[in-house]
């Protein structure tokens, strides 16, 4: 046991145990048929800009892509979302990134029109292309540019954001906070005209099967999956074993509990009567009763955590440190 507050915090989960890890093998048709449509266009693309989530710079990668999209095509991996990431463990990601072969890492928060990351985009673009062979296209004026990534974190908003910049412009494709929005390769959307520079939206595009239960998890924490395919009340239990594997406790008086816990239904429980949350149901006999709704606290928890009240994270922070550690030992010899 350990000490947070002068209370006594009990001994937490070493491991988390999904209860059916089929809810987490989600691959629905449009995204094989949006991963063809991709590698047909890439003839006439000239750049790749891949965007993820920067709270989960490493299990959130479809590490498919370097085979079936980006190839030999200039490329920068954008991290999206840093206001929400924690940023203690920004170094250590550029370097886990960097040994996995990716030079040209950019961190965003496309929600702000003066985020400095954003205005490095299309010039960094424009500079790898004219450094690059273009093969078929040398003789093209205009640049094109595909953006991809897995569901949901902010390739639509790129595009629209760089032509609010360059054009300004309204926007030009659908933005969501609901996995899945774009279902199929778009047509070219202008998004500069002083270097001509058009852009291919795409859908998100995860792996047939999510490799672990735990990545999978984490792509449902950042919405990168669909709610329902999961369970909010899963998800749920992977975000409190995940806060209280870290200690960050920032949840007990988010959710109006009153000390760490680290039993999912004691605390929705807890946050469902707390937040007045009740749901009607009949017993055997027909009688209505009423009890704390378990499933709008789940969606309360969660969505606390997406929007950043429980405070930045990053949830491949075990990934990273244990990264850390190895290349430590590597360069020293010493375990």
């Amino acid at each position: 046991m350990s000490g947070i507050g002068g209370k006594v915090v009990p001994k937490f989960r070493d491991v988390f145990r999904i209860p059916d890890k089929e809810v987490l093998h989600w691959f629905p048709g449009h995204m094989g048929k949006g991963l063809k449509q991709m590698q047909k266009q890439l003839a006439m693309v000239d750049c790749v800009i891949e965007v993820h989530d920067a709270r989960i710079p490493i299990s959130g990668r479809n590490p498919n892509f370097r085979h079936t999209v980006t190839g030999l095509k200039p490329h920068i991996f954008v991290l999206n979302k840093k206001d929400l990431a924690d940023s203690s463990y920004q170094d250590a990601a550029t370097n886990y990134l960097q040994q996995e072969g990716f030079t040209n890492i950019i961190y965003t928060n496309f929600k702000d029109q003066k985020c400095e990351g954003l205005k490095k985009i299309l010039p960094l673009a424009t500079s790898l292309i004219k450094d690059s062979n273009r093969y078929n296209r040398t003789n093209k004026e205009d640049y094109a540019l595909m953006v991809i990534g897995v569901p949901n974190v902010g390739k639509s908003s790129l595009i629209n954001r760089l032509r609010n910049r360059y054009l300004r412009k309204s926007n030009a494709t659908s933005v969501g906070a609901i996995a899945g929005i774009t279902r199929s390769v778009l047509t070219k959307i202008r998004i500069s005209n002083n270097p001509s520079v058009f852009l291919l939206d795409t859908p998100g595009v995860l792996t047939p099967n999510v490799p672990n239960a735990e990545a999978g998890l984490k792509l449902g924490l950042v919405s990168c999956l669909q709610d329902h395919l999961v369970g909010p009340e899963i998800m749920a239990d992977y975000l409190l074993y995940w806060l209280n594997k870290q200690n960050k406790f920032d949840y007990v008086e988010k959710l109006g509990i009153p000390e760490p816990c680290d039993n999912i239904m004691e605390v929705l429980l807890l946050t469902a009567t707390k937040l007045g949350k009740k749901k009607k149901f009949k017993n055997w006999d027909g009688q209505i009763l009423i009890k704390p709704d378990t499933h709008a606290a789940a969606e309360y928890f969660l969505k606390t955590f997406r929007i950043g009240e429980l405070g930045p994270i990053c949830l491949d922070a075990d990934l990273l440190t244990n990264s850390e550690s190895q290349n430590l030992v590597n360069s020293t010899g010493i375990p």
